[in-house]
């Protein structure tokens, strides 16, 4: 959500502050600002764009070697000049910026009140700034155990960097639950809310733990716990470069990194995928094989795409290891007092692995004594340091707020892992086992091949683009991949679409259709394609639209369809990797004939870091 970007050393910050908000723009915000110290504290902030904020300050003194930015994603306060951040504390002597929620900012707000503090934004964040502001008035003591006691005091998530015109060469930076990397140079040091600003500069890189505090000067860095004891700083090395956070030649970095997925699906398969041999090299899963396989139950928690890849998993996991599955959304699972006992393994799937709502479940999982597998994207993430064990997806950076290849990277995972399992359970055959190992080995060249000609897709777009309502259908695994569909064409064209089981539509949707709408069948050659050949019928019946996507030499349902979109031939279990990449193009064709931001859809964040 809200991107954060810090900087001291002996160059000019602005630039780099700019440059690293610039980077963070695909997270999704509504506002922007930056804070320098240059013998006294210069605050800029603006609603709107990054750039609305750079051609804002044209003519100002942007001078100043230390300096913090904020891009806001609106939590307290409607988006405007004065809710943006950074914030000023009521003596005009401290700037800081927040990632995150308090949640009991209002008792703390009325207490301040009563005190005579003023107020000039909505926001949770002038709040806690004030409070520290206060702290350090009535204790005496330095800004950095004001923080160290406001955070005991607050409920909440939070990321903050703090600075003060009456130290120009520090920031004290703290977190909870929302991501903060520390990058290390010669002189200097780089902070933000992920890797993106950083990787220009350094590829040494400290990542913050929750409840640590650090105090960020030019050639020292020091992190505390909020106890106040002195803590080892663990230097990791950055596993991407500078080309990865750019378009390369693309026009968006949607359609880019759909374009990646054969390579990073291949990524993701490479050195643990070795049909040859029969072998599935996976070290999270093979350390903890009786965990997993002697699981009597496994609980899937996620968010949005990453909900739709648990549910695919499902089906797989069910298949071939038949160990009883259920699949939560992160947000409904921490609150509903669900049951979990020792020994259920939690399987967490998220791309930035800060999602705030599954890491909370997570934690409140593991307190009763489940074993957590995590899935992410991103190294050194919060969800990959809580779980007892887990895979990365090895998608590479994904700058899109709307989720391609990390879903295809999940996928790819979570395709080895039931194979593993259910291999070593012994519930799928040798031959099964090899046989859906070269299938999923194809995929990258198969993905490739859809990715050759996406002409026909941009027609349909085209031809589709002014419709008010979609509705996708799909049977079995092709269900949630319906759903993905649907998710997809609401994030970036804004058209309301619904996704549903083919069969379900019977039950209440049908009554939608007329002959202005279309509607998606993803219906490749499975076990369930009588039944989805009749659904379709259903539809023209009623003068539906039908586009679908079928199997590439299918005569059948091209022939009832208005409008077909062909993917190779694959096994039903390995096919979501392909069916979906059609309405990721579709998706991204559609909001393009519209005119709209494809890579920073309205009102969405990439990392959602609030619950």
């Amino acid at each position: 959500m809200c991107g954060i970007v810090g900087y001291t050393g002996s160059r000019q910050a602005y630039p780099i502050v700019l440059k690293g908000l610039k980077r963070l723009e695909y997270r999704g915000y509504d506002s922007a600002g930056v804070a320098l110290l240059d013998g006294g504290l210069k605050v800029y902030k603006k609603k709107g764009k990054v750039a609305i904020l750079e051609e804002s300050v044209l003519g100002q003194d942007l001078s100043g070697t230390t300096g913090i930015g904020h891009t806001r994603w609106a939590t307290h306060g409607e988006p405007s000049d004065r809710n943006a951040h950074p914030h000023v504390s009521n003596n005009g002597e401290l700037a800081m910026i927040h990632n995150g929620i308090i949640e009991n900012y209002m008792p703390i707000k009325t207490e301040l009140l009563r005190k005579g503090y003023h107020f000039s934004s909505d926001t949770d964040t002038e709040v806690l700034l004030n409070f520290i502001e206060d702290i350090q008035k009535n204790n005496g003591c330095p800004l950095e155990e004001a923080l160290r006691i406001a955070l005991k005091r607050v409920v909440g998530a939070y990321c903050v960097l703090l600075v003060s015109a009456g130290d120009p060469g520090t920031i004290i930076a703290a977190r909870k639950g929302s991501p903060l990397v520390i990058g290390i140079g010669k002189g200097e040091h780089f902070l933000a809310s992920d890797a993106s600003p950083i990787i220009e500069y350094t590829k040494e890189v400290v990542y913050v733990n929750d409840y640590e505090i650090a105090i960020v000067k030019p050639d020292e860095l020091i992190l505390k716990n909020l106890g106040n004891e002195k803590q080892t700083p663990f230097v990791t090395s950055l596993d991407m470069d500078l080309a990865a956070i750019e378009k390369g030649g693309y026009d968006h970095f949607m359609l880019k990194e759909i374009h990646e997925q054969p390579d990073t699906i291949r990524d993701c398969l490479r050195g643990r995928l070795l049909p040859d041999t029969g072998q599935i090299v996976m070290r999270g899963v093979e350390n903890h094989l009786e965990a997993l396989t002697q699981a009597q139950r496994i609980l899937i928690v996620a968010c949005g795409t990453s909900w739709h890849a648990g549910l695919v998993a499902e089906y797989m996991i069910e298949e071939l290891c038949r160990i009883p599955v259920e699949v939560e959304y992160a947000s409904e699972f921490r609150y509903r007092n669900p049951v979990v006992n020792k020994g259920d393994v939690i399987i967490a799937i998220s791309q930035s692995g800060e999602t705030a709502d599954t890491l909370v479940a997570l934690e409140s999982a593991k307190q009763k004594g489940a074993f957590i597998f995590g899935i992410v994207n991103a190294v050194g993430s919060s969800i990959a340091r809580l779980s007892d064990a887990g895979a990365y997806t090895h998608a590479g950076p994904e700058i899109g707020v709307a989720s391609t290849k990390a879903f295809t990277g999940q996928l790819a995972v979570l395709a080895m892992i039931a194979l593993k399992l259910g291999y070593a359970r012994g519930t799928i055959s040798e031959e099964r086992y090899i046989g859906l190992m070269k299938e999923l080995e194809a995929v990258p060249e198969k993905v490739k091949e859809i990715l050759q000609d996406t002409s026909a897709i941009e027609r349909i777009a085209l031809k589709y683009k002014d419709a008010r309502d979609f509705l996708f259908l799909g049977r079995g695994y092709n269900f949630p991949i319906a759903l993905e569909g649907a998710l997809k064409l609401k994030e970036i064209s804004y058209i309301h679409a619904e996704g549903y089981p083919a069969a379900e539509m019977k039950h209440g949707p049908i009554a939608l259709v007329d002959e202005h709408l279309p509607v998606v069948f993803v219906a490749t050659k499975d076990s369930y394609y009588e039944k989805i050949v009749s659904n379709v019928q259903e539809i023209k019946a009623r003068k539906g639209k039908v586009i679908a996507v079928a199997t590439m030499e299918d005569g059948i349902i091209p022939s009832m369809a208005d409008d077909t979109i062909f993917v190779p031939d694959a096994d039903e279990i390995i096919a979501p990797l392909l069916s979906v990449v059609p309405l990721q193009l579709l998706s991204y064709y559609v909001g393009l004939a519209k005119g709209l931001d494809v890579d920073k859809p309205r009102n969405l964040a990439k990392s959602v870091t609030v619950e």
